[in-house]
């Protein structure tokens, strides 16, 4: 189970977490349209999921989320639906990452991966219908599907190569959010 460092600790984990998860969103790769951009920020908010309580990860996913990808859209430019989409779709990896490591080590990896699917999912279900009906400045060019075009999604799996460096993150992180109050999702196994 977790601890519950007092709230002011927790507001402070929240506001420099969601600081990095920003910057780790707006300090990304460039890819091409659709996609526009793969983020380093998985790492982050993937270990951060490991060390605190389920309000302090979602927060700092979703308001670094959503700040992050506000800067990109007011720098780079794209669709004003884009900010809530890291919401929709980072804020929920959290949870899911949260539940895999109160089962255990063994389920922390599978956890990151299905929750890096689940991130890829929620892009491309209401991509393909933004797509298709012109919603949010989403449109398709001739000779071009919604279908086609939200399947450019699926470049988000490259988050996947993040797991490995939020496993570092969790390994030397681990001491100071000890001495912060936390104690670790991550399920020990029971001695006999």
């Amino acid at each position: 189970m977790i601890g519950r460092p007092p709230l002011n600790v927790r507001i402070a984990v929240t506001a420099i977490f969601a600081s990095l998860i920003a910057v780790g969103t707006f300090f990304s790769i460039p890819v091409p349209q659709p996609l526009y951009e793969i983020t380093w920020s998985p790492a982050i908010y993937l270990a951060l999921s490991v060390f605190v309580d389920s309000g302090t990860a979602f927060s700092a996913t979703a308001i670094g989320g959503f700040i992050g990808e506000a800067i990109n859209i007011a720098y780079k430019g794209g669709s004003p639906i884009y900010p809530f989409g890291m919401v929709w779709a980072r804020g929920p990896e959290v949870l899911i990452v949260i539940w895999g490591a109160r089962k255990g080590r063994k389920w922390l990896a599978a956890s990151m991966v299905i929750a890096t699917v689940f991130e890829t999912l929620a892009f491309f279900f209401p991509d393909w219908l933004f797509y298709n009906y012109g919603l949010f400045q989403y449109s398709v060019p001739t000779g071009s599907t919604g279908l086609g075009l939200a399947a450019f999604d699926f470049g988000t799996l490259v988050d996947l190569a993040w797991i490995p460096v939020a496993f570092g993150i969790i390994y030397a992180a681990g001491p100071a959010f000890k001495r912060l109050g936390f104690r670790s999702n991550l399920q020990e196994p029971k001695q006999p």
